[in-house]
């Protein structure tokens, strides 16, 4: 194991051990807020911690056997231990690093999902309907709630675009690789001749901003313009200007909301998003700034991107950003991504370990 690595692993240890004397001190629940932080920071570093006292439990077990190597009654239980310590080392040394690598601080959040209909009018609009109901499923198969913030439906069905708030714990960690373009090849319902289309949606997956401190909104940013609700709604929609329509002046982010009756809901909402695009797009901002140095492999979230196409006729899906195709796409489509959303989870750690190995 490389020095620096040890080093950081002792300071681990060592930080436990302080961590758990301010838990367990007569003055700890005095402030929750500092109680429930050090919780968390307990329970991050015990399995770290309990893996490398493994690791240097099997090097003591090494250096003990490698002492009996002289006697010729041991000499062969002695390399065969060597052996098998030597391959466990190599093993636990993997698994601390995988640990050791830096934690997406939003993993844990819940996530605006927004999908947008791109090229192919209403076969698009149609596709963007899919791909809700595909990420709606996952969701309901991690037991996690979708709630649909606005909506826009297509002449003829699906949605033009439609942004939902998906609530759940790691929502964000399985999600943030979706963000991008999609493509499907399909015959569509009004083709007479049997054509194959192709269109496309994008997809943007932003990690909830959290209430206090992640973005800080200025009254004097923002010009909120309110406006009659179209769509459903029966004479509600005709008489209140419960719509809301805000600006974000220095970016010029613009989102709308209309699904709530009231206008405050509508408000409320509408800055949620806001605050999660503003800091999705200081994220993108940082990571192009990263990029110029080390090219992602998961990509750059890029909404323009293309990044997975659904081919309808062949049965499959394919993830062009790490060459995986999977010819499951009905279970795809009703929301099994499980094999998916680990592949990419796989090859983000390994690129991190490639960055982890460089930088020492």
């Amino acid at each position: 194991m490389k020095t620096s690595i040890a080093a950081k692993l002792d300071q681990a240890r060592q930080r436990l051990q302080d961590v758990g004397a301010l838990l367990s001190s007569e003055s700890a629940t005095r402030d929750l807020e500092q109680f429930r932080k050090l919780s968390r920071e307990h329970a991050e570093l015990e399995p770290v911690v309990e893996l490398f006292n493994k690791y240097r439990d099997t090097e003591q077990h090494v250096a003990e056997a490698q002492e009996l190597l002289d006697d010729p009654e041991m000499r062969s239980y002695a390399e065969s231990e060597i052996k098998v310590g030597r391959e466990r080392l190599a093993a636990l040394e993997s698994e601390l690093q995988t640990l050791l690598l830096p934690k997406d601080p939003n993993d844990e959040r819940n996530i605006f999902l927004e999908i947008r209909a791109g090229t192919g009018g209403d076969e698009s609009a149609l596709f963007a309907g899919d791909l809700f109901r595909m990420y709606s499923r996952y969701s309901e198969r991690q037991g996690w709630q979708v709630e649909v913030i606005s909506e826009s439906p297509g002449d003829a069905g699906g949605y033009k675009e439609i942004i939902a708030r998906i609530i759940g714990q790691g929502a964000y960690s399985k999600l943030k690789f979706e963000s991008g373009g999609h493509r499907v090849q399909r015959v569509p319902a009004t083709e007479t001749q049997g054509r194959i289309h192709t269109s496309a949606c994008t997809v943007a997956v932003l990690p909830e901003a959290s209430a206090i401190g992640d973005v800080v909104l200025n009254p004097s940013d923002l010009r909120v313009d309110t406006f009659r609700a179209s769509g459903a709604g029966g004479q509600h929609v005709n008489k209140t200007d419960s719509a809301v329509r805000i600006t974000h002046l220095p970016t010029g982010i613009v989102v709308e909301c209309q699904d709530a009756r009231s206008q405050h809901k509508n408000k409320e909402k509408a800055l949620a998003v806001l605050a999660a695009r503003i800091k999705d797009k200081q994220r993108r901002e940082q990571l192009a700034k990263e990029a110029a140095t080390r090219k992602s492999l998961i990509g750059s979230g890029d909404r323009s991107e293309r990044i997975r196409t659904y081919n309808f006729p062949q049965g499959r899906v394919t993830d062009h950003r790490i060459g995986l195709t999977l010819y499951k796409i009905n279970d795809i489509m009703d929301g099994d991504l499980s094999q998916l959303t680990q592949a990419l989870l796989a090859e983000h750690q390994t690129e991190q370990l490639a960055a982890f190995a460089e930088e020492r």
